[in-house]
């Protein structure tokens, strides 16, 4: 996912992104200690998502206090 994408988003919308890959992260931890992870490179992807998702919601939270 591109931060492009996300900055189209509303809040409410990018809120309901971050539990989503927060809840496939855990379900991807899971796998791998119960030795059932197909692709553990896609552990890192969900996590850099959720770091683009909490920088954008950030730059709203930050661009709405100096309004």
């Amino acid at each position: 996912m591109k931060a492009s994408e996300l900055r189209d988003m509303t809040t409410k919308e990018l809120n309901t992104k971050l539990a989503d890959l927060k809840s496939e992260l855990f379900n991807l931890r899971f796998q791998l200690a119960t030795g059932q992870l197909d692709n553990p490179m896609r552990i890192k992807a969900i996590r850099k998502d959720i770091a683009r998702v909490k920088t954008v919601t950030r730059e709203r939270e930050l661009k709405e206090s100096k309004a």
